[in-house]
């Protein structure tokens, strides 16, 4: 963990509530970024990465300080994110030119629809791992920190949400 975070950490925990801005300000671009790259509504994800410092703030007495804030931080605002859309009954999706490298003007609207129902019908794992790795711009071994995971796991989980993303689609006939 950087040091600055865990000496704002400490001193949260220590009763200076004013130090968690600095974590707050390290973080809040990186929060909105992946709120928008869940629920697709830039309010929306404003609100709910700001929820979710707020949610991490009074959660911080179980945060583990040998261990980096983002990841731990991440799966408080992930988390809140799916509520958020599980009350609306929305899916979450992945950035079609991110999976595919294609430009939306290259394809029509027809086959970006039918692109994201198959997105949408991928298991939540698959297209999360699709969605931090082509949206995002994670790197495996980021993506393995966020999810706790080993990074050959995140390998093998993105080939097979790939195959899996491919098959749906050529059974579309795309």
């Amino acid at each position: 963990m950087p040091v600055e975070d865990r000496e704002c950490i400490i001193a949260v925990l220590a009763g200076e509530k004013e130090a968690f801005s600095g974590i707050v300000e390290r973080y809040r671009k990186r929060a909105f970024l992946t709120a928008y790259s869940i629920v697709h509504n830039e309010q929306d994800a404003y609100d709910l990465s700001q929820e979710a410092f707020i949610r991490a703030y009074r959660n911080l007495k179980k945060f583990e300080l040998d261990r980096p804030f983002f990841p731990w931080f991440y799966r408080i605002l992930k988390n809140r994110c799916l509520s958020f859309l599980r009350k609306r009954k929305q899916l979450a999706e992945v950035s079609i030119e991110g999976v595919f490298g294609l430009n939306t003007t290259e394809i029509d609207h027809d086959q970006i629809r039918l692109i994201r129902e198959c997105v949408a019908a991928l298991p939540d794992n698959a297209r999360e791992i699709l969605n931090l790795r082509y949206y995002q711009g994670y790197s495996y071994q980021e993506i393995a920190d966020i999810l706790e995971k080993p990074i050959g796991s995140v390998m093998s989980g993105l080939f097979y949400a790939r195959k899996r993303l491919k098959e749906m689609l050529q059974e579309k006939g795309l």
